[in-house]
């Protein structure tokens, strides 16, 4: 069986105390519940909590790291149970998105806006080349206005990106969109 994998990116200095750091480790917890595999750039901050929610539902956490970009950083957190080093930043990004059958865009700031572009850009080109688009979810108020702002001003196509309130209705639009096959009894 292949397990589904979706890539969940989010600001990495969110700390402990903060509500969206709490809703991380929720969404964890429902997509592992539901079966997928949780990946991340596998380091701290919302990456570090939505590892946690899915590593505590029994989950598998893939961190998608780059140690040579960020030779400060201890490596993955505590609960990545699979480690994929990538040489920059680029590649990073590039490998998170190539394994995930999803993504969810939590909280975040530069970073996860490049992250979410990149991933818009693929689902934009991918019917070029016969491929369906990689559904992506955003949570909170200030991606659907940047989606919206984005999507007026550069002429793109906004139905790509699917724009929640919050975690629950993330996990749901998920689910709705990526299919979990059992292997026949």
């Amino acid at each position: 069986m292949h397990q589904p994998i979706v890539a969940v990116i989010g600001a990495s200095q969110t700390r402990a105390e903060d509500p969206d750091y709490h809703d991380a480790i929720r969404l964890g917890r429902l997509l592992a519940g539901a079966g997928y595999a949780v990946a991340s750039g596998g380091y701290g901050g919302l990456m570090e909590a939505v590892s946690a929610g899915a590593a505590e539902a029994g989950g598998r956490v893939i961190g998608v790291t780059a140690p040579t970009v960020f030779p400060g950083r201890p490596g993955a957190n505590a609960h990545v149970t699979d480690e994929r080093p990538a040489a920059t930043i680029t590649e990073r990004i590039q490998d998170l998105l190539s394994i995930s059958d999803a993504l969810v865009a939590l909280p975040g700031s530069l970073g996860t806006l490049t992250e979410l572009v990149v991933a818009w850009n693929i689902a934009f080109v991918a019917p070029f080349s016969s491929r369906q688009p990689m559904p992506i979810v955003t949570v909170g108020q200030t991606w659907a206005e940047l989606v919206t702002l984005l999507t007026e001003r550069l002429v793109t196509d906004g139905d790509l990106v699917q724009c929640v309130a919050n975690v629950d209705e993330a996990a749901a639009a998920v689910q709705q969109h990526v299919t979990i096959r059992q292997n026949p009894v």
